[in-house]
């Protein structure tokens, strides 16, 4: 299962298709806070998680510091639009796995998950 968090109704329906037609079961929180729940309850299930860094409640970034400290096998591809280059730094410090810039490739987005769960999952 792909955990996305994304407050962006249009880019979460456009990840949730995408994944989906893929073959993937995709949950999604349109919030940290929402993620943070969907972590804590479902950790267990979840392959990977493809997470934005502004959210409300609780950024993306708090999200990924949770993730690696508590769940250190669950990959994490940061998606955003912010392109800084200290902004993408700073999400690989805290462990990220890879990093999608918005907008991005549908395609593109499909070959890095695929790579990410090939490389930490039995799942293809």
């Amino acid at each position: 299962m792909i955990l996305v968090i994304e407050d962006d109704e249009m880019i979460l329906r456009t990840l949730e298709f995408r994944l989906r037609k893929d073959g993937y079961e995709v949950v999604a929180a349109r919030n940290g806070k929402e993620a943070m729940e969907k972590l804590k309850s479902s950790a267990s299930s979840l392959h990977l998680v493809i997470t934005d860094l502004m959210l409300p409640f609780v950024t993306g970034m708090e999200v990924l510091s949770y993730i690696k400290s508590d769940l250190p096998g669950l990959p994490v591809i940061v998606l955003s639009a912010a392109d800084e280059e200290g902004t993408i730094m700073d999400a690989f410090k805290l462990g990220a796995d890879d990093f999608i810039a918005k907008p991005f490739s549908p395609g593109e987005l499909s070959l890095r998950v695929k790579r990410l769960l090939i490389r930490y999952t039995s799942v293809k």
